[in-house]
């Protein structure tokens, strides 16, 4: 039995995936808390705006439309002027301009589809918005590294930091610890080594903010969802009510 126990175990950490949360863990790092904004027009169109001028050279979005954007309060004119490259037409899905065949040539992977990004990223580290907001924060030079980039969030990732020009380029700072007898390194902050276009306040709001629009991409309906639950919620509360008094009623004489 005991041997059974210990091939199953095996296999299951076999064909499991390796997820960021075990990525994190391994470096210690603990996943910060991201800012709801999904119900903030004005930080989801931003997000909007940073994902196309930021994300979208690499990443799809191939389950979203651009005419999609009109819930969030952008005109089609305004998405057309400013959310558009030329080729596009606003009825169209989001395609990524990078040719797949040179994406895997140059990072060994296809770039995902960022659709269902922050759907699919929860962990025991918190919610796929933690993860995203933790990940776009986490990022430092590495000279080891193809891309010249890794990150503590998701160690050794295959992607260079796309938003640096607005961050800066930071360095983690560690310090030694003891424990349990064993030396071990413990992130204690970060050193920034150039700055960016943005402070480092301004730079954690727009990563917010576009982690607020992957979050809303991936269930556009979420907060009509959560809205009319609430009241469905509360109408069943009513009705349980009616209803028990309708069968204490009902019964009474019988009884």
């Amino acid at each position: 039995m005991k041997k059974l126990l210990l091939s199953l175990a095996l296999s299951l950490a076999a064909v499991l995936p390796f997820t960021p949360a075990q990525a994190a863990g391994s470096e210690g790092v603990a996943w910060d808390r991201a800012p709801n904004l999904t119900n903030d027009l004005p930080a989801l169109q931003n997000g909007a705006k940073i994902f196309v001028n930021y994300c979208v050279g690499c990443h799809s979005a191939a389950f979203m439309r651009y005419n999609r954007l009109r819930d969030i309060g952008l005109s089609e004119q305004q998405i057309k002027d400013n959310l558009l490259f030329t080729t596009d037409r606003v009825g169209d899905t989001i395609k990524a301009a990078i040719d797949p065949k040179q994406a895997k040539e140059w990072f060994g992977a296809n770039p995902p589809d960022l659709t269902l990004i922050a759907r699919s990223r929860s962990g025991h580290g918190g919610t796929g918005a933690d993860y995203l907001y933790t990940f776009l924060r986490t990022f430092y030079r590495d000279p080891t590294k193809a891309t010249g980039w890794n990150n503590l969030a998701f160690p050794n990732v295959g992607m260079p930091h796309a938003l640096w020009q607005l961050q800066g380029v930071r360095e983690p700072v560690f310090e030694q610890e003891n424990s349990h007898g064993h030396e071990v390194q413990v992130f204690r902050g970060w050193k920034q080594v150039t700055p960016g276009a943005m402070t480092p306040v301004q730079y954690d709001q727009a990563v917010a903010q576009l982690v607020a629009y992957l979050q809303w991409m991936g269930e556009p309906t979420q907060n009509d969802r959560v809205r009319i639950g609430v009241w469905v919620l509360l109408f069943l509360l009513a009705f349980t009510v009616i209803a028990w008094r309708l069968n204490a009623a009902y019964w009474k004489d019988v009884r």
